[in-house]
């Protein structure tokens, strides 16, 4: 993703384009889909900038959360992860996933499976979603003979 995007969006946000900012967009940029941890993109940004803090990397997050530029979502792990949000990622406003159970893998879902449901709500009560976050628990098709396998056998 290009740096120059970055820039304009933080501008236009009100926000001063700083080094670090820059520096957690472009990690997060090149780990699509990846779900980072604040920690996994901090070990990430110092690779490229090994001054950088834990702390700067956590206050920026938030920043970047509370203007929408990132998406911060909980898989019930115990850990928030990060990724980009509608004007970085993909310009839709759904966060599906599917979490394995098993082996804590998260798949990201690329369709928008509640489109019908969202227009159902604007028809019957006027009600306009802007954002829905869906997660899918069960066990992934690597997981799931292990799972029958240990519930096959006997105590």
């Amino acid at each position: 993703m290009e740096q120059g995007l970055f820039k304009q969006l933080l501008r236009e946000k009100g926000l001063k384009v700083t080094g670090q900012r820059l520096l957690v967009l472009e990690t997060m940029a090149a780990h699509p889909g990846e779900h980072l941890t604040a920690e996994e993109i901090f070990d990430l940004a110092r690779r490229q900038y090994s001054e950088i803090g834990l702390a700067t990397v956590y206050r920026t997050l938030q920043v970047l959360v509370e203007l929408q530029l990132i998406d911060k979502i909980s898989f019930d792990d115990g850990s928030a992860r990060y990724e980009l949000g509608r004007e970085l990622g993909s310009g839709r406003h759904h966060h599906h996933h599917a979490i394995c159970l098993g082996c804590k893998t998260v798949f990201s879902l690329e369709e928008d499976l509640l489109d019908n449901l969202e227009q159902s709500l604007w028809e019957r009560l006027g009600f306009a979603v802007t954002d829905h976050e869906v997660k899918f628990y069960g066990y992934c098709r690597t997981c799931r003979p292990k799972k029958n396998r240990a519930e096959d056998s006997p105590d």
